[in-house]
């Protein structure tokens, strides 16, 4: 918990804000009090930021994350931070107004004391506008950089598209080729995988959808609802969320908030403590 003698690290996660009809614009000015008043180290901001990449959107999202704290910050698009219906924009170059407004990075590496955090894009324009991919080069180059971090350090992944399914009725669509990531994640001893794109919030273990081979750990998956618009799914329908993560030496705590109009304010729904792991083995041994 924050102020513990061992805390290390805090994230704010946010994701999904949707600039666009859907942004409401209420609750964004909500989301950023609260995020103020966590004082986290770091920011992750877990895709799609415009409802339809256009170049007003994408300044908007621009602005409104520069009003998040003035902290280290990990952006990364969504399948709705490329082009829908502009498709030969879609064919020809999909993130160029991404890349303009927001960050010429889609892979950006976030570096921090106690933390290596890995962005992944998982858009994939060409080929799957909805439910994205991760490709073999973007697994290497994890294992390079992972296997370059302190000993000590905590390795988180971030990408939009979930690599697991949220545990309820409306039976999402993984990524092709998931369990190859999660397999090749587990063995570079990533502890922490953040993700959007459901628009409902999850906090769980991999061992619940992929047992695979180091059964003493798995990695722990939160999925951040949609943190400022009105296109919240399933039990979050209509209702905004974000997540803190406190990491310490033993422990990982995911608190979730979500806005309730009663008060104008994010508020904590639930915490999730996990236990980190104490043995690391895996390909960087």
């Amino acid at each position: 918990m924050v102020g513990a003698k061992d805390q290390r690290l805090t994230l704010l996660q946010i994701s999904d804000l949707h600039f666009g009809p859907p942004f409401i614009e209420k609750i964004g000015a909500a989301a950023l009090r609260v995020a103020s008043q966590l004082k986290p180290d770091a920011v992750i901001v877990n895709g799609d930021l415009t409802q339809r990449a256009k170049r007003e959107q994408f300044e908007a999202a621009k602005q409104y994350i520069s009003r998040l704290p003035d902290v280290p910050t990990l952006v990364i698009p969504g399948n709705h931070d490329v082009p829908l219906y502009r498709f030969v924009e879609r064919m020809v170059d999909p993130h160029g107004l991404y890349r303009e407004i927001i960050s010429p990075e889609l892979n950006p590496v976030l570096k921090i004391d106690g933390a290596v955090i890995v962005g992944l894009d998982s858009t994939a324009p060409r080929s799957a506008i909805s439910n994205g991919r991760i490709f073999r080069s973007q697994l290497d180059s994890c294992e390079r950089i992972f296997c370059e971090a302190p000993e000590d350090a905590i390795r988180i992944v971030v990408a939009h598209h979930h690599f697991a399914p949220a545990p309820d009725y409306l039976n999402d669509h993984i990524m092709p080729k998931a369990k190859r990531a999660m397999e090749r994640f587990t063995d570079l001893n990533v502890e922490l995988i953040l993700g959007g794109h459901l628009h409902r919030a999850y906090v769980g273990n991999s061992l619940d959808f992929y047992p695979g081979k180091h059964r003493d750990h798995g990695i722990i998956i939160v999925q951040c609802g949609t943190t400022t618009s009105q296109r919240g799914r399933g039990r979050e329908r209509e209702k905004n969320t974000l997540n803190l993560i406190e990491i310490s030496d033993d422990s990982i705590t995911v608190i979730h908030y979500m806005y309730f109009h009663e008060s104008d304010a994010f508020e904590v729904v639930s915490r999730h403590i996990f236990r980190r792991r104490t043995v690391r083995t895996g390909q960087c041994d």
